[in-house]
Order: C-alpha cells, then structure tokens, then sequence
C-alpha cells in the first residue's frame, strides 16, 4: 500500500490538470471567505474538521440500513451528509490549490474518490425516495466504500506527506534558552530580510528604519517556504512560495493560507550587535506546601511538557 501511495505522489501525468484547476481555484472571487476557508481565523484547516458532519452522518446511515425499519432516518442522515458534502469540498480545495506538486497528486486522487462518494450517495438518495430502498442501501455502502478510499489518501496527506500541518512548530523546542548573537546592526539593511542561523534553525531578521530590529523563524509555518526570499511590506513578510504573510513585530499570521503564526523572537542591540533570543515564559509559583517544581535540564534546553 506505501509504494503504491509513494508511486502516486512521483506520478505527473495528471501535473497538467492539476496546473490548470490549481490556477482556477486560485482566481475564484472568494475575498476574505478564503481565509475563513483555510481557518486563519482558528489556527488550523477547517477542512478536517468539516469532513465529520458527511462522513458521520453517511457512517449512521450504513449502520440503520441494517435494521428494518429505519429506512426514514437513514434517508435523511444521507441528505445531511450530502448538504455537509459541499463546503468540506470548497474548503478542501481551496487549501489543495496552495500544496506542493506531491501533495496536489495525492490530493486530486483524494478529490476524486469524494466526489464518487457524492455521487454515489447522491443516486442513492434517489433510489431511496422512489422507493427503490434495496438500491439505494446497495449505492450506500459503494457510497462509504469511495469515502473509505478517500479517507485512506486524506491520511495520507496530512501524516505522511503533512499538508496543513504546522511546519514551525518545532523551533520553540530546539533552540535554546538565552542570548544569541546573529550578526552586528550593519549586516541587516534598513527593510531586508537577512537569514541567520540559531541552533540550526533559520531566522529572519528585519531592520527598520526607525533601528527597531524584528526576528521570526524563517521557515514559513504552511509548507516551510523561506520567507528571507519574500517581500517586506508595511511591518510584514510575505511568503514567496504561496503568499502567505505574517506581522514581523509578532510573527501573526494576517493573511493565508498559512494557519499558524511564525515564532517570534526577542531582540537587542548590545555593542553595536543584533542579539535574539525566543520569548520568556513565566512559570507560576507552585502552591504553598506542594510537591511542584520547575524543571531544568543540563544542556539548557527548554524540558517538553
């Protein structure tokens, strides 16, 4: 099943396809509802989460086809799952149209095999209401059958390949507590992005005019994109590869697809040298008469909580 699923993400005879529909979703006159699709407002995608109400409701119906006399209830759980059908799709689509090429094949496999489902489902609520129930429940289970398929490459996506997972969340885990030096003030141009190195992981820095210094991690939270080769504009970087943009004071993420905001750090300028460290974190007294402790580790690094 792996080589299988790794044969489909090397396979580009569907690559023309998925350039043509990716630009169409792209140019779709959505306005801020794209955002609200991506689920920049909730701090990660929506699409998973809006999966539950068809996939559950069709789940049900599989389950009532098996006991006589629930045909009623079963034809209404397949009409919720197919009017819930329709913004897990846009919702969907509009996040596949910003993955990388790998993604996008997997991802129009995935497409396909819901829309099966939905057409599938959508014959059988027709049998269904003409009384023809023997049909319907048979179109059913083919119906939950492409769900299954579909399901097997969302998984996919989003564990093996991580479409929509936060590609910075690891960088308040390995760099260290404390100072770090990255260059003195003259390296950074007024307005710039300049990528330095702490612990291994990249950092944007930005100066301002003012001399206010800005730092963020510099992979970009969507897909990992370097945002050191991206725009600054108006106290923001905008990601080159899928125009994702974040404030650099903070690191927020004020436009998508992005979902996650960047990890900002602190800054100084000590001697005439740009110094950033990640913010620090209060840890609150522990009870009177309580066992509790702060935890602290030999090489300096944060403990996992």
């Amino acid at each position: 099943m792996l080589w299988l699923l790794d044969a489909l993400e090397r396979d580009p005879g569907r690559d023309q396809l998925i350039d043509t529909l990716g630009r169409r979703v792209r140019a779709l006159p959505l306005g801020r509802v794209r955002g609200v699709l991506h689920g920049t407002w909730l701090g990660h995608p929506v699409h998973p989460m809006s999966i539950h109400l068809p996939i559950g409701s069709w789940m049900s119906a599989a389950v009532l086809d098996l006991k006589p006399g629930r045909s009623r209830q079963a034809d209404l759980l397949v009409a919720l799952g197919l009017a819930g059908a329709a913004p897990a799709a846009l919702s969907g689509l509009v996040d596949w149209a910003e993955l990388r090429r790998e993604q996008q094949r997997v991802g129009l496999v995935h497409a396909w095999a819901n829309t099966a489902a939905v057409g599938l489902y959508g014959a059988s609520l027709v049998m269904r209401l003409s009384g023809k129930g023997a049909k319907g429940r048979a179109l059913g289970y083919l119906g939950l059958t492409a769900v299954g398929v579909g399901g097997l490459l969302g998984g996919h996506l989003a564990y093996r390949q991580a479409a929509g997972a936060n590609h910075a969340e690891e960088v308040p885990h390995v760099v260290r507590d404390g100072w770090h030096r990255v260059g003195g003030v003259d390296e950074f141009p007024v307005g710039e992005a300049v990528r330095c190195v702490v612990d291994d992981v990249p950092v944007l820095v930005v100066r301002e005019s003012g001399g206010e210094v800005h730092a963020l991690a510099e992979r970009c939270s969507h897909l990992a994109g370097p945002l050191s080769e991206g725009t600054v504009a108006d106290g923001c970087v905008r990601c080159p590869w899928h125009g994702s943009v974040f404030r650099l004071s903070d690191g927020w993420n004020v436009g998508g697809p992005a979902t996650a905001p960047q990890p900002a750090f602190d800054t100084r300028v000590v001697d005439g040298r740009v110094e950033v460290r990640l913010p620090l974190h209060e840890v609150p007294e522990a009870p009177y008469g309580s066992d509790a402790f702060t935890e602290t580790s030999v090489d300096g690094h944060r403990p996992s909580r």
